[in-house]
């Protein structure tokens, strides 16, 4: 049996779902949450989302996002969600501790049927199902894959597409990242053919800035750019101080590290951020030659993929700064 049609079976053989992704929630792992639920639903299955945190404001637009529980707010009903639980759905992420340490430890204790559907390398061995396919640029384009894999693209609903869209939109930088297949154009095109409207997901992620968004965005810019490396290799940081001197919310600094590695010549670019304990980094690169997943393992607690990948630094942003500044040499062609 096709292993889409494996999950599909499951789906249909559980009687009580829950459904997971990564903490710091972005397109790809709302969209394929929100997929799978609204899958699950049109077979008939009860399901629930548990994350690990919630989801910035941009991304709760979606039918059924509000649903979402989350562990921050809803631990209580989290550890009685999982303790009822006889499949969990694992989106977007290829080990336990991608959903926190409690959530994670919820994971590998449940004794529930465990179905991970992700697009990351090197996923560990910890579900029962595993689709795995580090080539796909989102986990959304594996769901609907699953559809049609397991030729059952007949329960595809405008929502569900909806979520599918997003997800992939998100992921590939709007489709300019080199993970793009031809094939993605093509479930691009199924997904307007049932009724999506891409150009209200267009909207509603890219055309909701608040002002205060957008001063955080050209201070960043004109006070906090770096360029090191021959030029090659462009830094922002912003420290806890400065955040909430600009009004910082949740996502008010996505897509920063972007405009960083949109300089003409500059070939990777991160992003510091100084959180609650530790420092979050997002690193983002241009070309097969330039990975900064690699450096990311090496140093930073962290990983992803070629060009983009993110990890952790325990200390001070300034020293998170200077051992970025020791090391990328290693990692990005200066010349």
């Amino acid at each position: 049996m096709h292993i889409s049609s494996q999950i599909i079976e499951a789906i249909q053989e559980a009687k009580h779902i829950v459904i997971t992704s990564h903490k710091s929630p972005d397109g790809d792992s709302i969209g394929s949450s929100i997929a799978m639920l609204n899958l699950c639903e049109v077979l008939g299955k009860s399901a629930v989302i548990c994350h690990p945190d919630p989801a910035p404001d941009f991304l709760l637009w979606l039918d059924k996002t509000e649903s979402i529980l989350n562990y921050e707010s809803n631990q209580e009903e989290i550890i009685s969600q999982f303790g009822k639980a006889d499949l969990i759905m694992c989106l977007d992420y290829n080990e336990p501790k991608r959903i926190g340490d409690e959530m994670g430890e919820l994971l590998v204790n449940s004794t529930a049927k465990k179905v991970l559907i992700d697009h990351h390398l090197n996923p560990a061995e910890f579900t029962d199902i595993t689709y795995s396919d580090p080539t796909v640029g989102s986990t959304c384009e594996l769901i609907f894959r699953v559809l049609e894999d397991s030729k059952r693209t007949d329960l595809l609903t405008i929502p569900m597409g909806t979520a599918i869209y997003l997800g992939i939109m998100t992921d590939t930088g709007s489709f300019r990242f080199p993970s793009v297949h031809p094939r993605t154009h093509t479930i691009l095109a199924q997904l307007l053919e049932v009724g999506v409207k891409h150009y209200e997901v267009h909207q509603n992620v890219f055309d909701t800035n608040t002002l205060d968004r957008l001063k955080l965005h050209g201070y960043a810019t004109s006070e906090k750019l770096e360029l090191i490396h021959n030029n090659k290799v462009a830094i922002i940081s912003l420290t806890r101080a400065e955040l909430d001197r600009l009004n910082y919310i949740k996502g008010d600094t996505e897509g920063l590290v972007n405009v960083a590695l949109s300089i003409q010549g500059v070939k990777a670019a991160a992003f510091f951020n100084e959180g609650d304990g530790y420092i979050k980094i997002s690193f983002r690169s241009k070309g097969k030659e330039n990975a900064v997943n690699v450096m990311t393992s090496d140093y930073f607690q962290g990983g992803g993929h070629a060009n983009a990948a993110g990890g952790k630094f325990d200390g001070t942003i300034e020293e998170a700064i200077e051992l970025f500044k020791k090391v990328v040499g290693q990692y990005i062609q200066a010349d």
